[in-house]
């Protein structure tokens, strides 16, 4: 006996604490941050501190005293406040630490309109990008949702140390969870945050095995090993593919891949054999299928891929831009009146099938 049921993405930008420094619209200027915050933590890791060392990462650390703060766990790096601050460590064997990103604001508005997204959506199943933790995710789905909340909320911490990960809302029981934070090429780990593998106990009992993604970002770090970096993960997660018959088997592959659908980076995934876009059998115009919008620029980068017996059972597609702010053409959701208080500057995928 058949049933119907509709799956989704939705990258909701580190739900709950988002860190500061990411939550800023210039996406230059973040990088500039990032970039400062690496130095430092190189100067930071030399066993001896120059004079020179110990002026520069003074001078890091006010410059982004904003984004940043230093945490001592053991021992003094530092020593008197304001003008007087000074390094007394000699190097990195004369205390322990870390550089800690400070959190942004949330604003009220900003989870009333991610769960407005999230509740338009009427999905059973979501693939959720960019959040912090469970508990981060627990709450959402309690406080924001309500009575229209999922049975599973779900997420694995993955590679990233500030916290942005990859999950999932789900209606159906979750019977097992597979992570690949440990896949590696040689001794380099492969995913930047996870490629999180679900899989869920259907009404009739089949098994739905949905594969939640986030790859590597366009945004930091040199392009050219940025777009390395996601050909080495879609070409993984090609390789996890083989390990089912997606001419048989529901799969899904979702989340935010960082790039478009002519990109050479995502070309292993998106010519896997029995795997198709959701969005492309939904709109024949590529235009349409757009998913982010950067400085006047509107792109697909986020994807629902799915198995050829989901294909089959297709029955509608669709892309929620309410959500964001400042989109020409798109009335957005009341609570959604800035940047700031915007669900995301990312739209989300539904599509319904019936098997």
């Amino acid at each position: 006996m058949s049933f119907t049921f509709r799956a989704g993405t939705f990258n909701m930008e580190n739900l709950f604490s988002r860190t500061r420094a990411l939550n800023l619209q210039d996406k230059d200027q973040t990088a500039a941050i990032l970039a400062d915050v690496a130095k430092l933590e190189e100067l930071l890791g030399k066993p001896a501190y120059a004079a020179a060392d110990k002026a520069q990462i003074l001078a890091l650390t006010k410059a982004q005293s904003e984004y940043i703060e230093i945490r001592e766990d053991r021992g003094k790096l530092f020593a008197g406040s304001g003008a007087t601050r000074k390094v007394v460590a000699a190097g990195a064997k004369d205390w322990d630490g870390i550089v800690v990103f400070k959190l942004a604001d949330i604003a009220e508005e900003a989870r009333t309109s991610t769960a407005d997204v999230v509740e338009a959506l009427r999905v059973d199943v979501l693939c959720v990008v960019e959040v912090e933790n469970r508990p981060a995710l627990q709450a959402f789905n309690s406080q924001s949702l309500g009575t229209k909340k999922f049975a599973y909320p779900m997420v694995v911490d993955g590679n990233d140390d500030r916290d942005i990960n990859v999950g999932l809302l789900s209606r159906f029981e979750i019977t097992n969870i597979r992570t690949h934070i440990f896949d590696r090429q040689g001794t380099k780990v492969i995913f930047s945050r996870d490629c999180a593998h679900y899989e869920l106990k259907l009404p009739d009992g089949r098994p739905l095995h949905v594969l939640c993604n986030h790859l590597k970002s366009q945004g930091y770090g040199d392009p050219k090993e940025s777009a390395a970096k996601r050909l080495l993960q879609t070409t993984r997660i090609a390789q996890i593919l083989m390990g089912f018959n997606l001419a048989t088997d529901l799969v899904i592959v979702a989340g935010d891949f960082n790039d478009d659908p002519t990109s050479p980076a995502l070309q292993p995934l998106l010519s896997v054999t029995n795997l198709f876009d959701v969005l492309q059998l939904k709109f024949s115009n590529p235009a349409d299928r757009w998913t982010y919008q950067y400085r006047g620029k509107q792109n697909q980068i986020d994807f629902l891929l799915v198995s050829k017996p989901l294909k089959a059972g297709f029955q509608d597609a669709g892309i929620e831009r309410r959500g964001m702010f400042g989109v020409a053409g798109i009335t957005p959701f009341p609570s959604v009146i800035s940047a700031s208080t915007a669900a995301s500057d990312h739209a989300a995928i539904w599509a319904e099938f019936t098997v």
